[in-house]
């Protein structure tokens, strides 16, 4: 019997290669295995991916969501933003927190995680990496299978439970070494590289920023909101115009859930689009406007807008003129 297999270590499992790697090179040195996999409000993470890890490598996974303990901690992060609206240091520290309790729970001994030094320049730098240990209080205690061998020496080494030329020396931003790795692992059908956070992309971005700016503070219902939809501001109103049919029903579901009056063309394909945080006559005359504007309808004929507001159903008829459309489109730009 490997002497390994009575010892717990508690790996963080985003689903992408990185991770499925680093829990398939403990599950290798003979370790029993427990994941735990973390969401975030912004997070583009495939929990199927999640769960299939799961099930290919047979091991318990749990999945503990960050709501608006996150938000909170995005309006105002102790060790601040990266190059757009992420907070990698504090969601890692977070994470890292959080992962140490449920390890107790469990009797895990140490933490895994698939982090590849300087594959990301906010978070995964030696000195972040130092920092996220301490203010974690996880020093020692986090083994990174995938850069181990260029880092200091953790607890399981020192125990003897681990050599060091069991561990890889990845470096940098190239995914190559990864995709060979995963060849010699025998691992397949691992999801390609992408972003996983939202607050990573330079238009998300600035649709928070103006949230902040305006509202002041961050929920659930305004960081649901953006995520979907051109987002146009009127005063202290937010007009959100549906781009597809899937966003349609999004937008529909999420004015009948939180009361948030909508419009929609009713002779024609077009958009679903909501009037948030305050209407006035302003707001609904162009948000009208750009309902048309997006819609199949003619120009320079009347057509009917349907408005709901407060359950109350009435009809709009506007005409979208040549001279409307060209100042639309000339002056009035989404945010993103």
């Amino acid at each position: 019997m490997n002497e390994n297999e009575s010892i717990k270590t508690l790996a963080l499992l985003s689903g992408g290669l990185d991770s499925t790697l680093a829990v398939k090179m403990v599950l290798d040195m003979g370790f029993e295995v427990e994941a735990v996999h973390f969401t975030t409000p912004f997070c583009n993470c495939d929990k199927c991916a999640v769960d299939d890890a799961g099930e290919r490598f047979d091991i318990k996974v749990h999945h503990i969501p960050l709501g608006e303990e996150f938000l909170n901690l995005l309006m105002k992060p102790p060790h601040g933003y990266g190059s757009q609206m992420n907070i990698c240091i504090d969601c890692r520290i977070t994470m890292m927190k959080k992962a140490k309790i449920l390890a107790d729970e469990i009797g895990a001994e140490f933490l895994v995680t698939g982090e590849v030094l300087n594959e990301r320049p906010f978070s995964q730098r030696r000195t972040a990496m130092d920092l996220i240990e301490r203010e974690a209080g996880l020093e020692g205690r986090i083994l990174r299978p995938l850069s181990g061998a260029l880092l200091p020496e953790t607890e399981p080494e020192r125990r003897g439970l681990i050599r060091r030329e069991e561990l890889k020396s990845i470096s940098g931003r190239r995914r190559i070494p990864q995709m060979r790795l995963a060849e010699e692992l025998d691992i397949g059908d691992y999801p390609c590289p992408s972003g996983g956070c939202l607050l990573t992309d330079p238009q998300f971005a600035k649709k928070l920023k103006d949230v902040l700016a305006h509202e002041g503070e961050l929920d659930m219902q305004n960081t649901s909101l953006l995520r979907f939809g051109r987002h146009f501001r009127v005063g202290d109103s937010k007009i959100i115009v549906g781009r597809n049919e899937m966003e349609n029903n999004v937008l529909t579901a999420m004015a009948k859930r939180w009361g948030i009056p909508s419009m929609s063309v009713s002779d024609h394909m077009g958009p679903t689009t909501l009037l948030a945080y305050g209407v006035n006559e302003e707001a609904i005359d162009l948000g009208a406007s750009l309902t048309l504007r997006y819609s199949d309808a003619p120009r320079n004929v009347p057509v009917e807008v349907l408005y709901v507001r407060d359950g109350e159903e009435s009809t709009l008829t506007m005409t979208m003129d040549d001279e409307t459309y060209e100042r639309i489109r000339a002056e009035i730009h989404p945010i993103s």
